[in-house]
């Protein structure tokens, strides 16, 4: 316990919430005064030591272990996947983002790969966390419904998955640093996937795919992200809060639809 990390005693602490616990006792008193009192006295016998050394306790410089740009290691992990089996290995191995360590589950995709629409969310939820999949909660429900509606589906035709596999703690939004080093990852898993075109569900993703935000007017609207035809939309989440949006997100359910008979 005592070399544990934040995100490794926050993640115990929330698992321990869930299973109803609301108080936490020891076995005995501790006595926090005399605790801080002893370790001050070791601070000083540690001061004490080191001046006393040969030179002061001024030794060599400690060697700087060399830095490390997480961007530039993101996209050197993710273009050496040859599939999406490997890139998702490359992705569960790559260290470098924090949410990691904070999460239960990487969460790749979902849906057929090779499918010829792919989606990218914004980030897990709490539901996403749990399962290791995108989009299962309440705003994945209403995605299955509206796929539906245009005769769709995750189980056939239709490949989904986000900018960020990790749950950002209580699902803020994620900080521009964290996009940046999983773009690598997400243009990789769209070359890989090589879907005919994307559906870009929220700000986020439009953050990470076109450089621009502001999905209420970019929605509605063909672009091109990742060298193919894309298609700002709603995210579901959204529509949850705000039911009145939903006649939009039709529409852009039947453009969508239009489009893929286009493209046949």
């Amino acid at each position: 316990m005592e070399n544990m990390d934040w995100y490794a005693a926050k993640a115990l602490l929330e698992w321990q919430l869930e299973m109803g616990v609301d108080e936490a006792m020891l076995d005995a008193p501790v006595d926090r005064f005399a605790a801080h009192e002893a370790e001050q006295e070791a601070l000083k016998a540690q001061h004490a030591a080191r001046a006393a050394a040969p030179g002061g306790g001024r030794g060599a410089a400690p060697v700087k272990a060399p830095e490390v740009d997480p961007v530039a290691e993101a996209g050197k992990l993710a273009s050496g996947a040859a599939d999406l089996g490997a890139l998702r290995d490359a992705l569960a191995g790559y260290e470098h983002c924090s949410l990691k360590r904070g999460a239960r589950n990487l969460v790749f995709a979902d849906g057929v790969a090779g499918a010829r629409v792919m989606l990218v969310g914004e980030a897990p939820g709490r539901d996403e966390d749990l399962q290791g999949k995108p989009f299962v909660g309440r705003a994945g429900q209403l995605l299955d419904r509206m796929l539906a509606a245009v005769g769709l589906s995750r189980a056939e035709s239709v490949y989904i998955t986000n900018v960020l596999p990790w749950r950002p703690p209580q699902n803020r939004d994620p900080k521009p640093d964290e996009i940046a080093m999983l773009l690598p990852f997400l243009h990789r898993h769209i070359a890989l996937a090589d879907p005919d075109l994307l559906v870009i569900m929220g700000n986020t993703s439009c953050q990470a795919l076109l450089g621009r935000r502001g999905i209420t007017r970019l929605r509605g609207t063909w672009v091109e992200a990742a060298e193919r035809p894309a298609l700002p939309m709603l995210h579901p989440a959204y529509l949850l809060r705000n039911p009145q949006a939903k006649r939009e997100a039709w529409a852009d359910m039947l453009s969508l639809k239009a489009k893929l008979r286009a493209l046949e």
